[in-house]
């Protein structure tokens, strides 16, 4: 149920106001750090942004995908770092359990992940195993009232600090996607171990790393679903997950546009600023075009997500094309600023390297292609 126009309308501004006044002016600390501030986190808390996507039933905001994706719009003015904090809660570490959980198991879990006591994860990739994601290796043997969970997961978003894992484990001797099942499993029982975070290319104090299950007693109450719809739950989740990530790009680009003009109308080279020379306003256009088409694809599709409408070839486009075109928004920046859009000094540099990962996690662009194939010829055109 949508939240009324005016509390919305409050929620966006003081959102912007957060990003805009708390934390653009401490991005080169997380830099730095490789870190988000604490009290950067507690005020995320406060705000209930931790629980975006969660019922008020269960402690959240309960916004619907359109709401969720202009808060996420409103979040990528900034390092994307700061989204993901709250975004494994948000998105892919608790909408298994929204979509698929017992009544039991979401009054034991969804109020605390909705107020960001508890962090979440969603552990689907491992080393072998990526886009191929019915093809996991890891797995949990029935043992009485448990599963006993073996393997590892790879490149697990917030995994240094989550508290509760989705878990996609082979079940079954079933072939493919039929033999995944899905678990939560808590991170304090017995065979879990989390590795080293990884060093990355950019988004800085979001981390990631391997996952260790070793004969994990899971017990038989925390499956969410019946066995052998693992598969089904990630791609329910990922659906969802997909479309708030483009909402991300629009707002990294809006950033990126807003940046870029600023800088090119006080920039000068022969005589006059650079935004006078057609060249640049070549680029600035075609940043701003691309900028405009996504956010339109990404609130149309999820506005068609609220209506009960299939969007899985709808949520595969946005995603593709958001995520290209916030790579090509952030080239033409760094084009712009010239030599200071390849220092540090400006964060142009930060941003180009943050964006390149939305091409890759939560489905990859090939990926992404070819679910939009499938779709288009399994609906006619």
């Amino acid at each position: 149920m949508a939240l009324d126009p005016e509390t919305f309308d409050a929620l966006i501004d003081t959102i912007r106001r957060f990003v805009a006044e708390r934390l653009r002016p401490r991005e080169a600390d997380v830099e730095a750090a490789d870190a988000i501030p604490d009290d950067l986190v507690d005020e995320m808390k406060a705000m209930g942004l931790f629980g975006l996507s969660i019922a008020e039933e269960h402690g959240g905001l309960g916004l619907t995908m359109l709401e969720e994706a202009k808060v996420a719009i409103e979040m990528g003015r900034t390092t994307p770092a700061f989204r993901s904090t709250f975004g494994t809660n948000v998105g892919i570490g608790s909408q298994g359990l929204v979509m698929a959980g017992s009544p039991e198991q979401k009054a034991q879990w969804l109020p605390r992940i909705a107020s960001g006591e508890i962090v979440t994860s969603f552990a689907l990739t491992e080393p072998d195993v990526g886009s191929d994601s019915g093809s996991v290796k890891t797995r949990a043997i029935r043992d009485g009232d448990v599963y006993r969970l073996s393997g590892t997961k790879r490149y697990i978003t917030n995994a240094d600090k989550a508290q509760l894992f989705t878990v996609m484990a082979r079940t079954g001797d079933a072939p493919g996607a039929r033999g995944v099942s899905a678990f939560l499993v808590p991170r304090d029982l017995p065979g879990v171990s989390i590795g080293e975070p990884e060093k990355k290319m950019g988004q800085k104090g979001a981390k990631v790393a391997d996952v260790h299950f070793e004969d994990v007693p899971v017990p038989v109450a925390n499956r969410l679903g019946a066995e052998g719809e693992g598969f089904k739950i990630a791609m329910r989740v990922l659906d969802r997950g997909r479309l708030h990530i483009s909402a991300v790009c629009v707002g990294v680009a809006e950033r990126l546009i807003a940046d870029s003009v600023a800088y090119a109308s006080e920039r000068k080279q022969f005589g006059q600023p650079i935004a006078h020379h057609q060249l640049i306003q070549g680029m600035i256009a075609d940043m701003k075009t691309e900028a405009l088409v996504a956010r339109a694809m990404v609130l149309e599709t999820a506005q068609a997500k609220d209506d009960g409408k299939d969007v899985v070839l709808e949520s595969a486009a946005a995603k593709y094309f958001a995520s290209e075109m916030v790579g090509r928004v952030a080239d033409k920046a760094v084009q712009i600023f010239g030599g200071a859009g390849y220092i540090a000094d400006y964060g142009i540099e930060r941003l180009y390297r943050d964006v390149r990962l939305f091409r890759i996690y939560e489905g990859t662009s090939q990926i992404q292609q070819v679910i939009i194939a499938r779709e288009t010829l399994k609906r006619g055109g």
